[in-house]
């Protein structure tokens, strides 16, 4: 195994890792349907089964169009994800990151999914201007992975802006 493959393998499993801990710490020891201000009501701790999607979005849809939008359509793009992250040499550090984080975060959930039948959320934030919904790392995982893309593409596009005249 080569040092990138182990790289990659290193951070999908960093990003699993640290989710599913945390979800355990959190079934262990937080009442569900409690809240508990961490910073105020800036960060709260809470303990949210979702059975749907993002934001809840899907939690009422009949099991046929949870089973193709939960399960199989994610293992479909997460098996993209993974190809694409392993077989493309030309990927920049900045991508590699972000594509693992994204595929690590999406398969800590979509095992939460296959093992509980639903996703352990967690945190809320409320900045007073603006709250989030409720989340958990694999979902600070997938944002993160985001960004990274987001701007390792601006990088790439600049960068190739220089080369040609």
């Amino acid at each position: 195994m080569n040092k990138r493959v182990a790289y990659i393998i290193f951070l999908v499993f960093l990003n699993i890792g640290l989710d599913q801990y945390s979800k355990h710490l959190v079934r262990a020891k937080v009442t569900p349907g409690s809240r508990t201000e961490i910073v105020g009501e800036a960060l709260q701790l809470m303990n949210v089964e979702n059975s749907g999607a993002f934001l809840g979005i899907g939690s009422d849809s009949s099991p046929t169009i949870k089973l193709i939008f939960l399960l199989i359509l994610p293992v479909i793009v997460l098996g993209i994800v993974l190809y694409h992250l392993f077989t493309n040499r030309h990927l920049d550090a900045l991508s590699v990151v972000g594509f693992s984080c994204v595929a690590g975060g999406g398969i800590a959930n979509m095992y939460d999914r296959f093992a509980y039948g639903s996703v352990t959320d967690f945190l809320f934030m409320d900045f007073g201007f603006t709250q989030t919904g409720i989340f958990n790392i694999a979902d600070m995982s997938v944002t993160t992975g985001m960004l990274l893309l987001i701007i390792a593409s601006f990088q790439q596009k600049r960068k190739n802006k220089k080369i040609t005249p």
